[in-house]
This record gives C-alpha cells, structure tokens and sequence, in this order.
C-alpha cells in the first residue's frame, strides 16, 4: 500500500469523522457525507435529490421503481462515476464557457421546435430548475469532452476492417438489419478471486433465468444491472450489427425477438442481453447535382453591395449571350474552380456549405441563381444537371465505419470507466443508504 493511498484514506477517515460532528453539532443531516470520492464528498441532500429526480424519471416512462436502497446504491454509483470523470477533466484543464452552454441550450430548444425562452418555460411548467438543467448539461458536455480525448482520440478505423465485417456479413447472410437491445452487467473487478467470479456469474445466471421467467427486463436492468445504462431500463437503442459490442455480435445474430442470452463473459464482467425488437435494411437514393458558380469574395475594396452588383452584371451579359465558364476563369475568386469554367463537378447532400447549397436545390436545370450569400463570399449558381444514384455500397461502407468507430468507443468507454473506478479511492457510507 503506497503513501498516497494511505493519505487518502486518512483524509477519508478524517472527512467522515468531521461529518459526524459536524451534523450532530448543527443537528443538518441532509448535508452529512455519504461517499468520498478521492478528495471530494457526495452529500446526502444531492443524493436525496438526485434519486427524487430519477424515480420520478422511472415513473413518468411507466418502470416500477427498485426498493430503495436498491435504487439509492445505483444512483449513488453513479454519482461517483461521474464526479471521478469531472476530477480528471478539472485536472485536464477542460471547461465550458457560457457561450457554448448557451449555444447547446439554442440547439436544444430548436430539436424542440422552441425558442430558448419557450424551453425555459416548458421546463418550468414541468417542474424543473432551469439552474438545473445548465448544470446538468455543463456537466455532461464536459465529460463528453473528457471521453473524446482520452478514448475518441485515439480510436481509428482501417479500409481493411470496413471491408471485413462486409465479407463477414454478406456470409452471414445478414443485409443490414436493426436491432432494439437491452443489456445488463454483472459487474466483476480487475483482479477479482475466483470465489468473486463465480459469485458474480451465478447472481447472472439467476437474473437470466428470473428474465426467462417473465420477469420484466427493465426493472430487472433498473435493480441489478451495473452498465451505464442501468437506471434506463438497460436500453441500449436501436443499433444494426455494427453498432453492437463485438463481444456480442455472433450471439445477435442467432437470436429472435424476445430471446435472453446466456451470460457472456468480459474482462468487465458478466453481461446480458435480450432482443426486444428487429428490424430488416433498406435501399438508400441519393441525388446528385452538376453545379457550377462563380465566387465574388469581399475586403476592404469590395463591401457586400458591390459583389452583388459585379455578379448581377455577370448574370445580365451571360443572359446576353457570354459564356458561363469564360466569365468564371476571368473573375471567380474560386481559384480552384475558376480553371474549370467553376464547375464543381458533381455534388451530393451535405458537399456544400448550407446557404449555398440551399440555393442550388431551388434552381431548375440552366437556371442561374441571384447572388448568394455564404462565408467565402458572395456566389452565382448555376445547376446544370441533377441524377438520382443508388447510393447503398458506398452509403454503406460510410454507415459501417461510422459504426465500427462507436462501437469501439463504446467498448473502450467501458473498460476506461471500470478502471477509473477501481483505481481511484472511494469510501461509501453504508448507513447513510
């Protein structure tokens, strides 16, 4: 045991002897510590109201709430989690500024189809702290920050893997289909005894049998399960092969709506899942349309009206008769497509930046656009062709390595919060459960 342990533990022993008199003296026991977490404190009252918040959360979705301490336990646990992953990102330097919590709360609020002050008011007619929910959100930005540095950055995805899992699932006869999971853990520590193991792998077997049994699998996630997810029911979502943890990808394949796996062993634990829907693929059609414009930027010579007026007197002398590509290579501020008449060849959704974009998608074929705004400056459009592709290999190939990168990220996620966990030192207080 090393010296830091050691303090570490003092200062918990301390902080918990402190809390004891310290409620006794001021009689507050809503403010006694109930977990240390390295060298911070969880506080009874944030526990409390925590767990307020999601019991009412699980009885709003129509899931029977745990018995207490079950529920209590769960959330607590994940509490420390979360207040082990602001530690390292405080240490890591990263914040949010208001801007960008402002930015994300605009984002939500149109997701919504409201304004920002329409969301503030619908939270409120709900219930909810607005002072609350920034908090929440500040909180969960930040550790998604903290994740995509230390797991996302460093997660990659080769041709050669894209490739493999198509050969692997055009052999498996699988064409794309979706899968709607629920997943348990059974949760086992780095280094665990053997006696530990096998105790954690028959508290799996029993849930596996209680589930088969007809017991339902959202409480049974809610009151037992380990996984991040456990306090949703263990819902994992609607995912296609690629999505899915790789640990469990042969096993979905076999399995029908309504099945429950045997338990599948991880160095993370004992896992479970059961297929609560599927669903088959679909062909997917994209249009792609020949474009072609002419750039005008702005400085401190050329302000917005004087772009517009030199490309509106471009506009009247191609009407005249001038050629579109001439006109281009003699004055588009696009460079790059100025040398090809300022075509930009063939282009499909999501090329373009939105306004530009927006513009083309109006225009009939030969039609030339008003003057356009984007950031690059001011454009003149023009469509001259538009086709609809199957799209579906390279869609495809694009979809599995999207999905290939999140399930690896998920999987590193996983064991990166475990052994965040188990390495940090963390005192709970039983009593106060």
């Amino acid at each position: 045991m090393n010296k830091q342990y050691i303090l570490k533990q003092s200062l918990a022993t301390l902080l918990f002897s402190l809390s004891f008199y310290v409620g006794l003296a001021q009689a507050q026991l809503l403010d006694r510590i109930v977990a240390v977490v390295e060298e911070d404190v969880i506080l009874e009252r944030e526990l409390n109201t925590e767990v307020a918040a999601i019991s009412n959360k699980l009885s709003s979705s129509n899931v029977m709430v745990p018995p207490e301490f079950v529920l209590r336990k769960q959330v607590l646990e994940r509490m420390v989690v979360d207040k082990l992953q602001r530690q390292m990102a405080a240490k890591s330097g990263i914040q949010v500024s208001d801007e960008m919590l402002n930015a994300s709360v605009a984002d939500i609020a149109a997701r919504n189809g409201m304004s920002v002050d329409a969301f503030r008011s619908e939270l409120a007619r709900q219930g909810m702290d607005y002072k609350g929910f920034e908090d929440n959100l500040r909180n969960e930005i930040i550790i998604n920050q903290l994740r995509g540095r230390e797991i996302g950055a460093r997660v990659k995805v080769t041709d050669a893997e894209v490739q493999h899992y198509m050969e692997t699932q055009s052999k498996a006869g699988q064409s794309g289909g979706q899968y709607h999971l629920g997943h348990i853990l059974i949760a086992v520590p780095e280094g665990a005894s053997a006696s530990a193991i096998q105790k954690a792998k028959d508290k799996a077997d029993q849930v596996i049998a209680d589930l088969r049994g007809g017991k339902d699998f959202k409480q049974v996630a809610v009151g037992v399960s380990d996984d991040d997810n456990a306090l949703k029911g263990g819902d994992l979502g609607w995912r296609s092969i690629g999505q899915i943890p790789s640990l469990f990808t042969d096993i979905v394949g076999t399995m029908n709506q309504g099945d429950v796996s045997e338990a599948i062993r991880s160095p993370s634990g004992f896992h479970i899942i059961k297929m609560l829907e599927t669903e088959g693929g679909s062909q997917h059609i994209v249009t792609k349309t020949k474009v072609r414009h002419i750039l005008i930027k702005t400085n401190e010579l050329v302000d917005d009206a004087e772009a517009q007026k030199r490309l509106l007197a471009l506009r009247d002398r191609i009407n005249d008769g001038d050629d579109f590509a001439a006109l281009a290579r003699a004055h588009s501020d696009d460079k790059g497509s100025a040398i090809n008449g300022g075509s930009l060849d063939w282009v499909g959704p999501g090329a373009l930046v939105p306004p530009f974009e927006e513009a083309m998608n109006k225009l009939g074929i030969n039609e030339i656009s008003a003057p356009v705004q984007t950031q690059f400056g001011w454009h003149m459009i023009q469509v001259l062709g538009r086709e609809s592709q199957d799209n579906s290999e390279q869609f495809r190939k694009d979809k599995i390595r999207d999905e290939i990168r999140k399930r690896k990220i998920e999987e590193e996620t996983e064991l990166w919060l475990r052994r965040l966990r188990d390495e940090a030192y963390v005192e709970i207080d039983l009593d106060r459960l």
